[in-house]
């Protein structure tokens, strides 16, 4: 099928929702490039999760410097060689800003994420992933980080919205909302044809999509 006019395509969400495991799903089955988040890799997350007022700022700063980056050594390659699949989109620090941040280091990281979102390239296509509370809580304690093992459910409650309402506005790029509770992507070749053909359908504007494949 043909995604040509998609080239640079980006998975979102919130945390669980299932975005590394479709931007592998896709990679393989276009012979993608792939872009992951670095998570682990944050020296401040795990104390971040012990005590989200005291090292927030850290943490924040640590993704999107990482993040910024990360982007700009992508794109100093030729992006139009090959498709690009990414399991997340660079506006979402500001998502998690907002959520962790006080408002005086949120006012900090704006002032610096000014200088650095305008030089950064927007996809083609954004997938935005939602999932049911528990669905996504599930999931977290299935992939099993030490970091995330109590994690705080009210703020993945609040996550959440804060991604609903950013998605609500988001008009920068044509953008694909999927609800991914029951659908599990890595097992089932037939859903992600399902999806192929909704991401070759889809152009400008929001458009959703529900998928009718695997219940799990």
């Amino acid at each position: 099928m043909d995604l040509l006019k998609h080239k640079y395509i980006v998975i979102e969400g919130p945390i669980g929702v299932g975005k590394t495991t479709l931007t592998r799903a896709l990679a393989r089955r276009f012979g993608a490039r792939t872009v992951f988040e670095i998570v682990e890799e944050n020296p401040f997350l795990e104390n971040f999760y012990q005590d989200k007022n005291k090292f927030a700022f850290q943490t924040q700063l640590f993704f999107l410097l990482s993040r910024f980056k990360q982007q700009q050594d992508l794109f100093q390659q030729d992006l139009f060689s090959q498709m690009t699949v990414s399991d997340y989109l660079f506006a979402k620090d500001r998502i998690f800003a907002s959520v962790t941040l006080d408002p005086n280091e949120l006012g900090l990281y704006e002032r610096i994420y000014e200088h650095l979102g305008p030089r950064v390239m927007k996809p083609d296509l954004v997938i935005y992933l939602q999932a049911r509370q528990e669905v996504l809580l599930s999931r977290i304690r299935k992939r099993g980080r030490e970091f995330e093992r109590k994690f705080d459910a009210e703020y993945l409650a609040e996550l959440s919205r804060t991604y609903n309402d950013f998605f609500h506005r988001y008009d920068e790029t044509p953008l694909l909302v999927i609800n991914t509770s029951d659908v599990d992507f890595e097992g089932s070749e037939k859903d992600i044809d399902e999806l192929v053909r909704a991401i070759a359908a889809t152009k400008a504007g929001t458009h959703y999509y529900q998928p009718m494949g695997t219940r799990i």
